[in-house]
């Protein structure tokens, strides 16, 4: 019970990675806020996970690249849980294609809630983080952002902005018992892999050593283990879940 009397807000809860952490954390004694955009069905699903654990969880519909929605999310969760000791900035999208096939559209769309979304999360979070003087802050980047995807122009500059944010935000407030750090998954068997043909597939296992795709639950055990105090003194670190995809 590495999470026991904390409380975690999870971003983009409802599903996939974000469903993952949201238990994990759960299962290790946190009580969760979990933010859902759309899919309210999954977010209950979710709910009643985490209660079935015996922890406490508070759901709430947010646009994160709002800001009064992002401002409502936290507020809600103070009052429910009254601190909030870890957030995982996971809620992302994707609107992928050749950049001189991508509109103005896609770009923003993108960039505004992976990037945005994180910066007004981050922000909105940190006040009650430094009072406490701790906090564990895990953005999920990609790797993605680190090596660049042909047709993701937009989602690998989300992506690697990401890094850099990380890495700022540590810098600024190490000082008061907070880190910041990133997860750069690889290939995750998520519903983004749905539509992606068996002949694509196979060219992109032959990128990865291990030779197969991740699983959301690999992903969060990283994002758990940067939120436990046994990662204390980790901060401003890119930690890649990939299968060995890339390396250095």
């Amino acid at each position: 019970m590495q999470f026991e009397g904390r409380v975690a807000l999870v971003t983009g809860g409802s599903r996939g990675i974000g469903r993952a952490v949201a238990e994990r954390l759960a299962a290790g004694g946190a009580d969760v806020a979990l933010s859902y955009r759309s899919n309210a069905e999954a977010a209950a699903e979710v709910a009643a996970a985490i209660e079935r654990q015996g922890r406490r969880v508070h759901v709430a519909q947010s646009d994160v690249s709002q800001l009064q929605q992002v401002e409502a999310l936290v507020r809600q969760t103070l009052e429910a849980f009254g601190r909030i000791d870890i957030l995982v900035n996971n809620a992302g999208i994707t609107r992928d294609t050749l950049l001189l096939r991508m509109s103005e559209q896609d770009w923003d769309a993108v960039l505004e809630t992976n990037l945005k979304g994180t910066y007004l999360c981050t922000k909105a979070v940190l006040r009650s983080m430094i009072r406490q003087r701790y906090g564990r802050i895990v953005n999920l980047s990609s790797v993605s952002g680190i090596v660049g995807n042909a047709g993701q122009a937009n989602y690998a500059a989300s992506k690697a902005g990401l890094i850099g944010f990380t890495r700022a935000v540590a810098r600024e407030v190490a000082s008061r018992g907070i880190t910041a750090n990133a997860v750069a998954p690889g290939y995750i068997h998520t519903d983004i892999w749905a539509p992606v043909g068996e002949t694509a597939r196979q060219k992109m296992l032959e990128l990865i050593p291990l030779g197969r795709t991740g699983t959301p639950a690999e992903v969060a055990e990283a994002v758990a283990f940067l939120a436990t105090d046994a990662a204390a003194y980790i901060t401003g670190q890119v930690l890649n879940v990939d299968g060995g995809m890339v390396m250095g």
